[in-house]
């Protein structure tokens, strides 16, 4: 795995990277792809070592993960990953969905022209088949930034900010929805219906729709989590 590079003694200090932050992403991608699993110990030492960096943007970087919920840190045993807590991550799912409907309803209660980030999400979902993506990484950036933005066009700065904190608390099991192939095509069909019927201004139908996919992608992903968390213990334990 490479290092990250810390080039702070020697670049200019108007362009010195921010190693805490990179630090930080580079943990959170590990945490959101199981290559850190709940159980997995380490020390900053370690971490330092292995990402080559000093402890100090090391800590910094932990701290964080352990203030949004998935480190715990021990005097005597070091630093170590939390299990997934399923019942949090259902509540944050209800609100997801809480926020999601009340967008829906302000964008189907909406006179005039239609926000213009309806058309950008068109533009990405209402295409052929053929046309369609299949990478699922690419189709899980895509589907955050489909119901991030229906949030986002209903108008509410605060219920955007709020709904994507939701998102991204939730992403670490979430991504894992498009892992399978049936679950991309599935998601395009859904997305078209719930968009199409937005434009149409249908609320009720809209909602019925949203709320519907919302849940079958809940219930997909706790057990693909399941199923992947069990490969990754494996994989971890050959090692």
């Amino acid at each position: 795995m490479r290092a990250i590079v810390d080039s702070s003694a020697s670049a200019p200090r108007a362009g010195r990277p921010n190693l805490a932050e990179q630090v930080y992403a580079r943990l959170k991608a590990e945490l959101n792809d199981f290559q850190l699993v709940p159980g997995d110990r380490f020390s900053e030492a370690e971490l330092g070592l292995r990402l080559g960096v000093s402890r100090t943007p090391v800590r910094e970087a932990l701290f964080r993960l352990r203030n949004e919920g998935f480190l715990d840190v021990e005097a005597k045993s070091g630093w170590c990953v939390r299990p997934i807590d399923f019942g949090r991550l259902e509540q944050l799912y209800d609100l997801r969905v809480i926020l999601e409907l009340a967008a829906v309803s302000r964008l189907c209660a909406h006179t005039g022209t239609p926000p213009p980030e309806l058309e950008s999400l068109k533009a990405i979902w209402l295409i052929p088949a053929a046309e369609r993506l299949s990478d699922a990484r690419e189709v899980g950036q895509l589907d955050e930034a489909f119901h991030a933005t229906l949030v986002r066009a209903a108008g509410n700065a605060e219920m955007a900010r709020v709904h994507w904190d939701v998102t991204e608390q939730i992403r670490i099991i979430r991504h894992l929805d498009f892992t399978r192939g049936h679950r991309i095509e599935a998601t395009y069909a859904e997305h078209a219906k719930i968009l199409r019927a937005v434009m149409q201004r249908k609320v009720e139908q809209a909602q019925l729709l949203l709320r519907s996919h919302v849940e079958q992608s809940k219930a997909e992903v706790r057990k693909i989590t399941l199923a992947t968390l069990h490969e990754a213990r494996e994989k971890s334990a050959a090692r």
